[in-house]
C-alpha cells in the first residue's frame, strides 16, 4: 500500500469525513452547504475538509468569498488502484481454487 492510499483510507475511517466525501461525490459544495447537512459545526466541517485535502481526496477553489470543495480525481484514482490490485489478487485466488477443485489429479 502506498503512503497516499494508506493516508486516504485512514482519513476516510472517520464517519463524518466519509459522509462529507460521499456528499462531494454527488456535487461540489461550500463549507456552509455541507455543514447544513451534517450535525457538526462549520468549523468542524472545515477541519474535516482540511484533513480530506491533506489526504489528496478533495480540492478547493475560491469562488467569490466561498471555497468550493470537490473530489480530487487523482486521490480517488489512487484509492481505486489499490482496491483494483487487491480485487485482481482475490479473483486470481478464486480462479486457482476453482481450477484445483475441478482437477482431481
Amino acid at each position: 500500500m502506498t503512503n497516499r492510499s494508506a493516508h486516504a483510507l485512514a482519513t476516510l475511517a472517520d464517519p463524518t469525513r466519509r459522509r462529507i466525501f460521499e456528499t462531494l461525490t454527488e456535487h461540489p459544495s461550500a463549507v456552509g452547504d455541507l455543514a447544513a447537512r451534517l450535525p457538526v459545526s462549520r468549523p468542524a466541517v472545515s477541519q474535516h475538509l482540511r484533513a480530506l485535502r491533506e489526504a489528496g481526496l478533495v480540492t478547493s477553489e475560491v469562488t467569490g468569498t466561498r471555497h468550493i470543495y470537490r473530489i480530487d480525481p487523482r486521490g480517488l484514482a489512487a484509492l481505486r488502484a489499490w482496491v483494483d490490485e487487491h480485487w485482481a489478487r482475490a479473483l486470481a485466488g478464486f480462479a486457482e481454487a476453482a481450477t484445483t477443485e475441478q482437477d482431481p489429479s
